[in-house]
């Protein structure tokens, strides 16, 4: 029953692991692509894009709820063992 216990306990690190990979890569592409704009197209930046905000601003605000969005599907998906037991 404990060798059962640690299998859970290690696919539960496992799922957690990949999902922080996965959505630590998406957000450095989404990053990066601010920053290849900011350093190579700065004209392009100051654009008017959303709600009267220049690019900048508003591509800056959507790096901004894009973590935050990340944090809380990490922390609805990760909070609870696969198996569905809160306790260890």
């Amino acid at each position: 029953m404990d060798e059962h216990a640690s299998a859970s306990h290690d696919a539960y690190e496992r799922r957690k692991m990949i999902l922080g990979v996965r959505m630590t890569l998406i957000y450095s592409l989404i990053y990066t692509g601010f920053v290849v704009l900011s350093v190579f197209r700065p004209a392009f930046m100051g654009a008017r894009a959303v709600f009267g905000l220049n690019l900048a601003s508003a591509y800056g605000l959507g790096l901004i709820i894009i973590a935050v969005g990340f944090a809380l599907v990490y922390n609805h998906w990760c909070r609870i063992p696969a198996s569905g037991s809160s306790s260890e």
